[in-house]
């Protein structure tokens, strides 16, 4: 019983330090046109920036690796609420996201086979007194095949 109690403070603080929650999916358009959906659920009082953020903050980026069997068509999309405001954090004018945004990445795969689409997120999430360190998360999204 005296283990659990220990743990529990953890536990809270773990939470605390991931306002961030990604999801990543793919979505066929056609025989060989698929989007990446990399969707960020942001919990309240926090914001992701944008691609473009502004100076000062890490902005989110993305790596996708080099795979033969895939081209990326395009730059990624941002769907959501882009929100334009003065951060005080970085004393500057920034674009960032809250609640939700979905980053969108249309590929084209080569073939009939089902490959997959490896790659990283790098992003910072802040709230009106403080910014977290930036964050690199890899994924990996299925496409192609029947």
């Amino acid at each position: 019983m005296m283990l659990s109690l220990f743990a529990l403070p953890l536990l809270v603080s773990a939470q605390i330090e991931n306002p961030v929650k990604w999801n990543f999916s793919s979505k066929k358009i056609n025989e060989t046109t698929y989007e990446l959906h990399m969707t960020a659920t942001i919990d309240a009082g926090w914001h992701l920036y944008a691609q473009e953020a502004g100076e000062g903050p890490v902005a989110t980026s993305f790596k996708i690796n080099k795979n033969p069997l895939i081209a990326t068509n395009g730059k990624i999309a941002e769907v959501g609420k882009l929100t334009k405001a003065f951060d005080k954090n970085f004393n500057s004018e920034l674009k960032y996201y809250a609640d939700k945004v979905d980053f969108v990445q249309t590929v084209s795969v080569k073939g009939k086979a089902q490959t997959k689409v490896k790659g990283s997120v790098e992003f910072m999430t802040c709230d009106d007194h403080q910014c977290l360190p930036p964050k690199e998360l890899e994924f990996t999204i299925a496409v192609g095949g029947k």
